[in-house]
């Protein structure tokens, strides 16, 4: 089976914990993304940002109660405020089966990969191991 490195992506595309949630939202849907990584300045991870994040913002039911104030005030909130910010990660030289493993335990949709120094060196998703295990069946 193909290991953790190879299956990840590396050198993903990050914010940090000050990106407003519009750019956050609009990285989503320009890059067809689900999960960012919410890095410091120092490259260490700190925080995920979903599609599930920012559907909690509830943006239909600020639309439905006529208050264009209150849809650009969770528009300007920066990432910090609705991501997750104690994200499970996983070691870069851990097996790929580890990553899995925490998908399916806690049903997440991706896995950030950390060196040992905390710092992000890449995400692995379902999609990606999904694409392995097309490879390896073929």
């Amino acid at each position: 089976m193909a290991t953790l490195r190879e299956t990840m992506t590396t050198h993903p595309i990050t914010v940090h914990p000050l990106t407003t949630v519009a750019r956050a939202v609009q990285l989503l849907q320009t890059l067809d993304f689900r999960h960012l990584p919410v890095v410091d300045e120092r490259g260490a991870l700190v925080g995920m940002v979903s599609d599930r994040d920012l559907r909690s913002l509830s943006i239909p039911v600020l639309v439905e109660s006529e208050s264009f104030g209150d849809m650009q005030r969770s528009l300007d909130a920066t990432v910090s405020e609705i991501m997750t910010g104690s994200v499970l990660s996983v070691d870069s030289e851990a097996p790929l089966s580890e990553a899995v493993e925490l998908m399916l335990e806690h049903k997440i949709g991706a896995v950030p990969v950390v060196n040992a120094e905390g710092k992000l060196v890449g995400i692995v998703s379902y999609m990606d191991v999904l694409r392995v295990f097309m490879a390896e069946a073929a």
